[in-house]
């Protein structure tokens, strides 16, 4: 069946219930779980004025100064220019602190002190490096550095003067923007899951403007707001255990949005998928209770209703054991971060939404867990997938790309002007890229450089890779048309590689997040800065329609791959089987 969205119908994801006061008789056992995703606490920002109120916490920026050998008693660091204001007021007090601190200038450093009198303002000098601009990296660290101090005091008032120091080709709105988003995901903690609740004090930022500026902080305040709040979403969907954040919360979560944003939902079931003829996506899910899912969401900005939308299509393995080709046990718990693709697009969309950009876009999610079973795909098993073409399934370790043929063979529909995928595809790509850039894949030179400008205004940025044809020739196959693996040689480009075999109709782009969706290890959990298709890349006007492909000499004749899959199920219930 396909699941269509009410509108008015109430939320079916209750929000996390607040602790009662009191003592109660008679105790009564909680919930199994009880929490709508990105609905926690969000850091309040507002626009400030050019003065803090009395008893405020004031966040001011100074820059290190590198003394001459001549002279011995030169302070270590340099008060910004709003710094300075401050200084002059309390008669020097900034300026002798920070002689007596070494590298109070330096990226990160912070100093923090008052007068000690009544309603006196409790100063924080944050370190900007040694340049008379910060730039965007630095000024992150550096409200980064803020955010950290500020925990560990009271009060209520914070007046941020740190959006007034502008990067080199910024401007007041994208300092905002990003300040703003950073004091949101630097407060963000994930307790839906634990008895007790970290507390951290509640302060409320206020953005130092001036009469001239406060027009544009205002309108970077709101992008950096909508940002950040699909920031939250986007981590608390990974941080969700897989017990709880299945294929169909996904898609309960999706629903939720809809009828939040007035957004135009569409779930479609196994049956439904079985219809289509998405063969090679149901059988990732064989092995799993849990019923696959593809999610689609629409949102319709552009004042033509017509216009070509853009497509996010995000992997949504909610837990992934390596099916058959079982993974080892060590870490696997973290494979619950399989979805991030999945949760990027969605809080990508959430922050469209918020933002309300005048543009079209798609979010496509498909989403199945990949469990061993007795009914499980076993290697050397060959499905169909719904363009028609065959696959072998040489490791079902490699699922991602199965369930995201499919999903790129179903947005042929939309007539996109592009699509990207999002996925935590490969291991190959944390090889060759680490935890700094994620893999980009395209053969549009037009949609990569957009992609790769988008990330740097970010600062999530991407490294491309490439797409050669000869990558290509790994993937043959002696039984189907393609295998689903390469071999170990370019891991990451072969997937990129198969994937492209499905996306001859439209431009195309994929993003390989596998190392920088996540953090092992003590920091665990989905990276803060990770938030791949920023809506920063949707502001500027929508890549153009491009020619239709689809008499491409190379595409593969849908009749026959059909009625070779009626063939391949002869005998068969399914391809997809639940236990």
């Amino acid at each position: 069946m396909t699941e269509k969205s009410s509108k008015t119908a109430q939320s079916p994801l209750p929000k996390k219930t607040a602790k009662k006061t009191g003592a109660s008789k008679k105790a009564t056992a909680p919930a199994m779980f009880a929490f709508k995703a990105g609905n926690g606490n969000v850091a309040q920002v507002r626009l400030g004025q050019s003065a803090p109120k009395a008893g405020s916490i004031v966040v001011v920026g100074v820059y290190e100064h590198h003394p001459s050998s001549k002279s011995k008693t030169a302070s270590s660091a340099t008060l910004s220019a709003t710094a300075q204001h401050f200084d002059q007021e309390t008669q020097g007090l900034l300026s002798a602190q920070l002689k007596l601190k070494r590298k109070a200038g330096a990226v990160g450093t912070t100093t923090v002190f008052n007068t000690h009198k009544k309603n006196s303002l409790i100063y924080v000098l944050v370190g900007l490096g040694d340049s008379k601009k910060p730039t965007p990296q630095t000024l992150r660290k550096a409200t980064k550095a803020a955010s950290g101090a500020l925990a560990q005091l009271e009060g209520n008032t914070v007046f941020f003067a740190l959006n007034q120091e502008i990067p080199e080709h910024s401007t007041h709105e994208t300092a905002a923007a990003l300040c703003t988003r950073t004091l949101i995901e630097s407060q963000y903690v994930f307790d839906a899951c634990k008895k007790s609740e970290d507390t951290l004090p509640l302060h409320t930022y206020e953005l130092a403007s001036t009469k001239a500026t406060a027009k544009a902080i205002e309108k970077g305040i709101a992008t950096g707001l909508a940002v950040g709040k699909g920031m939250q979403l986007t981590r608390d969907l990974g941080n969700l255990p897989a017990n709880i954040c299945t294929p169909s919360y996904l898609a309960e979560t999706a629903k939720a949005m809809a009828r939040q944003y007035k957004l135009e939902a569409d779930i479609l079931d196994a049956r439904k998928m079985q219809s289509l003829g998405m063969f090679s996506l149901l059988s990732v899910a064989k092995g799993s209770t849990e019923p696959p899912k593809l999610i689609v969401l629409t949102y319709s900005g552009a004042k033509n209703a017509k216009e070509a939308p853009v497509v996010l299509v995000g992997k949504g393995i909610t837990f992934d054991t390596g099916g058959i080709s079982l993974k080892p046990g060590a870490g696997m718990d973290e494979m619950k971060y399989d979805m991030c693709g999945a949760a990027s697009v969605l809080g990508t969309l959430q922050a469209v939404a918020e933002l309300k950009l005048p543009i079209n876009v798609i979010v496509v999610v498909p989403t199945a867990e990949n469990m061993p079973a007795g009914n499980a795909s076993k290697p050397g098993d060959v499905v169909i997938s719904m363009s028609g073409q065959t696959i072998e399934i040489l490791n079902t370790d490699a699922e991602g790309r199965l369930i995201l043929c499919d999903a790129l063979t179903y947005v042929e529909r939309f007539k996109p002007a592009a699509v990207i995928d999002v996925a935590t595809l490969t291991g190959a790509c944390v090889i060759a890229l680490g935890k700094v850039h994620s893999g980009l894949f395209s053969p549009q030179e037009e949609l990569a450089q957009e992609l790769l400008q988008a990330g740097q205004n970010s600062l999530d940025t991407a490294w491309r890779l490439p797409l050669d044809d000869e990558y290509a020739e790994q993937l043959k196959s002696n039984f189907a048309d393609m295998a689903n693996i390469g071999g170990r040689e370019a891991g990451s480009v072969t997937a990129a590689c198969f994937l492209n075999k499905y996306t001859q109709a439209y431009n195309w782009a994929h993003l390989d997040i596998a190392g920088t969706a996540w953090a092992s290890g003590s920091p665990k959990g989905p990276a803060a800065g990770q938030y791949p298709c920023s809506p920063n890349s949707f502001c500027n006007e929508a890549p153009k329609r491009p020619p239709n492909r689809t008499n491409d000499p190379n595409r593969l004749s849908f009749t026959r791959r059909r009625r070779l899959a009626l063939h391949l199920q002869a005998g068969a219930q399914s391809l997809w089987q639940r236990p």
